[in-house]
Parts: C-alpha cells; sequence; structure tokens
C-alpha cells in the first residue's frame, strides 16, 4: 500500500514538474513587448533554468543520500513554486533573471530524485507513464496561460496561478513524507551501486554516443517547446494568443504519446521505441516544411510530440542493459546532466540564429539535430552489439 501511494505522489510531482517546463515558451511572444526586451532573450533566461538542473542533477546523489527522496522532492517543489510566484510579480527583465535560479536548481533535483526512485523501484511501464505525468503538467501550462492572455491579457496571473498550484502540492508533499521514511529500500539499494570516477565513465564503450544522444534529443524537445510558439507567430503570422494555444498540442503530442507507449513496451524493446518515435520526429518535421500554408502546423506540431514520447523513457530505460547493472547509476546521473546541458545551451543558440536568419529555419535546425540523434543512437547499438559478441 505504501509503494502504491509513493507511486501516485511521484506521478503527482511530475505533473508539477511539467508545469513550468511550457510556460516560458507559451507566453514569451506577449511577455517580450511588455519587458520591453527582445525576442531572444527567452533563451538566456532558459539558459539559467536548465544550467540550474545541471548542476542540481549533478549534486542530487549527495543530497538525495543525506535528506532522502522525500525531503529533497517536498523542497524542490517548494523552491520552483516560490520562483514562479516571483515571475508573476515581475515587471521588469531583470529579476526574472533571479528567479529562473531556484526554479532551475528546483528542478533538477526532483528530476533527478524521481526519476532514480522509479528505476530502482518500479516495472519499465511506469518510466514512461512517469514522463506522461510530465507531459500533463506541460500541457495544462500553454492551456492555463493562454487562457489567462485570451480573458485577461495578464501572463503575470498564468505564472501567480501556476505558482499556487505548485503550493498546493507542496502540502501534500510534505504531508506525505512520513511515507517516504517508512519505505527504507531506495537507502539500501542506493548505498550497494559503484562507485567510479567521471573520466573512468567516459572510457566505457558507447558512453559519448548515448550523452550525444541525451544532448539531441533534450535540443530538440526543448527548442521545440520554447520557440514553437514564437515560429507560429514571426513566421506564419499566427498571433501570440493562439499560438500559446496551439503549441499545447505539441505537449499533448508527448503526453498522449508516453501514456501509449506504457502499453507498448510490452510488445516493443527500448531500440525499437526508440526508433519508432525518431521516425514519427521526423515524420513532423517533414509535415511542418510542406508547402500547403498553416494547414499543416498543428499536425506537424502533435507529431513531434508524438515521436518525442518514447525516446526520453526508452533511452533511460536503456541504461542497464547498455551498460550493465554495475555503472547503470553513475552513468544515468551523467545522462542527465548531458542531457540538461542541451537543453541549457541549445536554446539561445537557436534564439541568436533565428534572430539574425528568421524563423523559417526553425523545421531545419531541429531536423539536423535529429539526424544527428540517429546517427549517435545507431552507432551506440553497433557498440554495444559488438562488445556483446566478444
Amino acid at each position: 500500500m505504501i509503494t502504491l501511494l509513493i507511486l501516485i505522489i511521484i506521478y503527482l510531482s511530475f505533473i508539477s514538474l511539467g508545469l513550468p517546463d511550457s510556460l516560458l515558451g507559451s507566453a514569451w511572444p506577449s511577455m517580450s513587448p511588455l519587458l520591453n526586451v527582445p525576442l531572444h532573450y527567452a533563451g538566456f533566461i532558459s539558459m539559467i533554468i536548465a544550467g540550474g538542473t545541471v548542476v542540481s542533477s549533478i549534486l542530487s546523489e549527495k543530497i538525495i543520500r543525506r535528506f532522502g527522496t522525500g525531503v529533497v522532492t517536498a523542497v524542490s517543489v517548494l523552491m520552483t513554486a516560490a520562483a514562479l510566484i516571483g515571475f508573476s510579480f515581475s515587471r521588469v527583465f531583470w529579476p526574472l533573471f533571479l528567479c529562473a535560479i531556484p526554479l532551475g536548481l528546483g528542478a533538477g533535483s526532483v528530476d533527478a530524485a524521481l526519476n532514480n526512485y522509479v528505476a530502482l523501484h518500479y516495472k519499465a511501464r511506469h518510466m514512461s507513464w512517469l514522463h506522461c505525468f510530465w507531459g500533463i503538467g506541460a500541457s495544462l501550462g500553454p492551456i492555463i496561460m493562454s487562457a489567462f492572455l485570451i480573458h485577461k491579457n495578464s501572463w503575470n496571473l498564468g505564472y501567480r496561478t501556476i505558482g499556487i498550484i505548485q503550493f498546493c502540492l507542496v502540502a501534500v508533499l510534505f504531508a506525505s513524507l512520513p511515507l517516504w521514511k517508512k519505505n527504507n529500500a531506495q537507502k539500501t539499494a542506493t548505498q550497494q551501486h559503484n562507485s567510479i570516477k567521471l573520466k573512468q565513465l567516459l572510457h566505457i564503450v558507447g558512453v559519448k554516443h548515448i550523452l550525444a544522444a541525451f544532448f539531441c534529443y533534450c535540443a530538440i524537445e526543448t527548442v521545440t517547446g520554447l520557440w514553437g510558439s514564437s515560429y507560429l507567430v514571426m513566421a506564419k503570422n499566427i498571433s501570440p494568443k493562439i499560438a500559446a494555444q496551439w503549441i499545447a498540442l505539441y505537449y499533448i503530442g508527448i503526453t498522449s504519446g508516453r501514456f501509449i507507449s506504457g502499453f507498448v513496451t510490452m510488445k516493443l524493446n527500448n531500440r525499437q521505441m526508440i526508433r519508432l518515435g525518431q521516425i514519427i520526429t521526423g515524420g513532423g518535421i517533414i509535415v511542418l516544411l510542406l508547402p500547403f500554408g498553416n494547414s499543416t502546423l498543428l499536425p506537424g506540431l502533435f507529431m513531434i510530440g508524438l515521436g518525442c514520447a518514447p525516446i526520453f523513457p526508452s533511452l533511460l530505460h536503456e541504461t542497464p542493459n547498455n551498460f550493465g547493472g554495475e555503472f547503470s547509476q553513475a552513468i544515468m546521473g551523467i545522462q542527465m546532466a548531458s542531457a540538461y546541458i542541451g537543453t541549457t545551451l541549445m536554446p539561445p543558440i537557436f534564439g541568436w540564429f533565428a534572430s539574425h536568419i528568421g524563423f523559417n529555419i526553425f523545421p531545419i535546425f531541429i531536423g539536423i539535430i535529429l539526424i544527428i540523434k540517429i546517427i549517435m543512437v545507431e552507432t551506440l547499438n553497433r557498440k554495444i552489439d559488438n562488445k556483446n559478441r566478444k
């Protein structure tokens, strides 16, 4: 019973993790004129948030050892809730920089703590469904924001509402701390993993390729989420309020895809799930490039989200198969760090390119990254297969 209750709490926590992730991209076309800053400045905020996730994910193992998963999760969500309220009261640009720091640090700690906990204690399908719940939060964020933009013409109220929702979850998480204390399995399992230095990890066959794959995946997901709405506004002449609604379809694609993936994983293995996702993502990019006007935008965005859905959970779950249980815990940590680095660097890089070349390069940009990712994944598979045959 305790295990089931903790799983429900973890699912709720991942909704909370997803809610802020999609807010900035959907609100930014309306925020930037009011803040009197260029459109590409969103990339700097995103970079600070993602940079915080890199730091907190690297430190997460020591922090979780010291305080436990339950406490780390509750405090981390408290940090994100406070940061969102800070966003909502900002009237100029610089406070967003300050609020982005706890937002990133809190989000990274939750992500690393709960992904690791589920990997240790629950079956594979729960990894897909866990990230499905992230998608629920990420889909609700733009919907809530667009409602306030349309009816109240206020992005501040959108952020404030999400912040209040987060504080409600904080109350649930602190109330649930006794449940985590009763479950001692995670502490035991964490103490059993082998310690290995980063330099040694990088010399393991395939590690560099999987790090590149995680970097590329998160680049695609984050660039689409942050700049997709601006692409609709700047390249396709969609109004900012409508664009905030339309980009929600991308997150709905991720959410529905991860729900379905939980069942499909019973028939297909992780490699097949990753390949299927890459094919669908590539198809969505091609649809965006078709010369049929704005009629291709919604299906294209949905397909990209649907294709992204199985890739990240399947890459995570494949870690023990690729590298063995002996090193999977250590490699899981640097995989998450590499993913966050992609999240940190690529949105501002795209913003710089788009501000100089134009937002029409959006589908081409993510298409190139997808091709690199496919090459990395298939090279990894070949190296792992060759190693296993020896």
